[in-house]
């Protein structure tokens, strides 16, 4: 297992998780100043280092892939969804690796451990709270989007006050694609079926929160590119100062 430092400038390899965990903190204290104390640097490095060595999924990129097909994550997919989340999603990236997509659902709040995080998203999904769909190619999970009523993300409880209601907006926070599989247009058919799905849903509107300075890696591509969005008749509805929010009503044709 190992541990990169936030800051890219260390990474500490090794078995005994905890000797790489006060490594990594040690090297925090005499580096870098951060405003977290020193227990939830530790539980940041334990989960990352947990999650370097759980997430074995490879990390090559297929130059081509068979057909894509998206379900609802539904209480039967739970066991691929949970396959996809804690081996294939993050294997090139293990920083994330603890996330389980519940980040939209509680905006920023202090490290836990992945386990909690894990269970908390599970539940979620067996009751409805979060509703997203996986693509899958050749029957392996590829990716995954979470495309839950704006009203449950605490992350966007600020978007648009004065607009519709959140509780009618499908909002599209997260695309997490394989490595395998990026570039092929996973994350383009998992959009178009949540817009399809919208109408059947009782949404009004389907919105999504691209990023305004899109990068090269892939793995910032999580809110999807703006060009995507544009290409599926969304307009701009709103700018914040890391991402545009872009919308479009239910049963609306796309642009030409």
């Amino acid at each position: 297992m190992w541990i990169e430092c936030f800051e890219k400038d260390a990474r500490f390899d090794g078995t005994d998780r905890e000797s790489l965990v006060e490594q990594f903190v040690a090297h925090v204290r005499g580096t870098h100043e951060v405003p977290y104390p020193d227990e939830e640097v530790r539980l940041w490095a334990r989960n990352f280092a947990e999650a370097s060595a759980r997430e074995d999924g490879p990390v090559e990129r297929l130059p081509s892939i068979g057909s894509i097909e998206v379900h609802p994550v539904t209480e039967e997919r739970i066991d691929d969804w949970l396959r996809f989340f804690d081996r294939d999603a993050f294997p090139d990236n293990p920083d994330w690796g603890s996330c389980y997509c519940l980040h939209p659902h509680t905006g920023d709040v202090p490290e836990r451990p992945w386990r909690d995080v894990r269970a908390e998203m599970v539940e979620r999904l067996r009751s409805g709270a979060t509703l997203g769909y996986l693509a899958y190619v050749d029957g392996t999970p590829a990716g995954w989007v979470n495309a839950s009523r704006r009203s449950t993300y605490a992350k966007y409880d600020d978007v648009d006050r004065e607009g519709p209601a959140p509780d009618t907006v499908v909002g599209v926070s997260c695309f997490i694609i394989a490595p395998p599989y990026r570039r092929h247009g996973v994350s383009s058919a998992l959009l178009d079926r949540v817009v399809a799905d919208g109408g059947a849903r009782g949404a009004r509107y389907v919105e999504g929160y691209p990023r305004r300075v899109e990068t090269d890696d892939d793995s910032g591509a999580f809110c999807g590119p703006r060009s995507m969005f544009d290409a599926r008749g969304f307009a701009p509805a709103e700018e914040h100062d890391r991402y545009t929010v872009v919308r479009r009503p239910v049963g609306s044709a796309p642009r030409p």
